[in-house]
């Protein structure tokens, strides 16, 4: 696997729905993941794949989950009224391409009054919920054959290459987090690594962190290491709560999570020649990690992050460096805690 395979996996797992709380569509992921281990799916919908033997035993978690919208009714009309499900930007909602997941999946667009008929008041505003419909072209009738009330509705913007490494689309939150641990397993998959790994692709990250609360607990590890996004620098974003893009994974200094292993994950890199860069959250880290770190009876855990910019919308934007730097200091981490269970 090489960097092109890292953007190929993305391109799958943005392609699939997911949308928190209906993650049982992901066949995708598992499919993927069978490659290298054992794989299920647990009641709550986590997927879990066992791979390696050891004495340790670390977990890796990316959320499963995008974010996307809801069905809250159909009106009379056939436009469908919506809500947010996990923390959409309504902002840049207005005249989006959707796709809604009803009994078949139906293309729709999200309407979008013209400037021409805004008051002069609301023209500078961002519409809310309230005001945003989806329009799927189909009357009553017709629609509610199809579509029912608590279904799902994901943005249509699927990955595409900017310049060099630079991708943009739709769900790399976080998606391209669970490709960077798929290449976790490919870089390690021919290495005795003296470690068991499991990986946990959990649900419901952008709601509750269920999953993930849920998913640590049953599998119980000695320590974990959370893939998740962060803040990319861009403008108007301030450099002290972001970090450049292409400059590498972002290893997280937190007081929920373990400042030790912050430490050892930057020695790991340091001592193999990965670019990195820290990532300060003085409080939470506002990722699985904090779920995580106090499962059953606490574990020790880490985090890891890809910056991106333009979070929470269908134009994100992630450098496919920073995800193999990503996936290569969480392997050279491993390998050195199966290096001193040798010892």
């Amino acid at each position: 696997m090489e960097i092109k395979d890292i953007k190929s996996i993305t391109e799958r797992l943005t392609a699939a729905q997911g949308v928190s709380g209906n993650e049982f569509t992901m066949d995708e992921a598992r499919s993927l993941l069978s490659l290298y281990g054992e794989v299920r799916q647990d009641r709550q919908g986590n997927i879990i794949c066992e791979t390696g033997k050891g004495k340790k035993h670390i977990l890796l978690d990316a959320h499963l989950d995008r974010i996307g919208l809801i069905v809250t009714s159909v009106d009379e009309t056939g436009f469908l009224r919506v809500d947010r499900c996990g923390g959409c930007d309504v902002r840049v909602l207005s005249g989006a391409e959707v796709t809604v997941w009803g009994k078949k999946n139906i293309y729709g667009v999200i309407t979008s009054t013209p400037p021409h008929l805004s008051g002069a008041e609301d023209r500078d505003k961002a519409p809310s919920f309230d005001n945003l419909y989806v329009d799927t072209g189909l009357n009553y009738g017709e629609v509610s054959k199809i579509v029912s009330v608590g279904d799902r509705i994901t943005i249509d913007a699927p990955v595409r290459s900017l310049a060099g490494s630079r991708i943009t689309g739709a769900a790399l939150d976080d998606r391209i987090g669970m490709a960077a641990i798929i290449r976790v397993l490919d870089i390690l998959k021919d290495k005795n690594t003296n470690v068991k790994i499991s990986v946990l692709f959990s649900v419901q990250e952008e709601t509750t962190e269920a999953g993930s609360k849920t998913g640590a607990f049953g599998i119980s590890p000695d320590e974990a290491i959370a893939v998740d996004v962060s803040f990319g620098t861009a403008p108007g974003i301030s450099p002290v709560k972001s970090r450049e893009l292409g400059k590498g994974g972002m290893i997280c200094i937190s007081p929920s999570i373990s400042y030790e292993m912050s430490k050892e994950l930057m020695r790991a890199a340091e001592k193999s020649g990965i670019k990195y860069q820290t990532e300060i959250c003085p409080g939470s880290t506002g990722t699985n990690a904090d779920a995580i770190s106090v499962s059953k009876t606490g574990i020790k855990t880490g985090l890891v992050s890809i910056p991106i910019r333009n979070m929470h919308t269908q134009a994100e934007v992630a450098d496919l460096e920073d995800a193999e730097s990503t996936a290569q200091i969480i392997a050279a981490y491993i390998l050195a805690q199966g290096e001193q269970e040798n010892v």
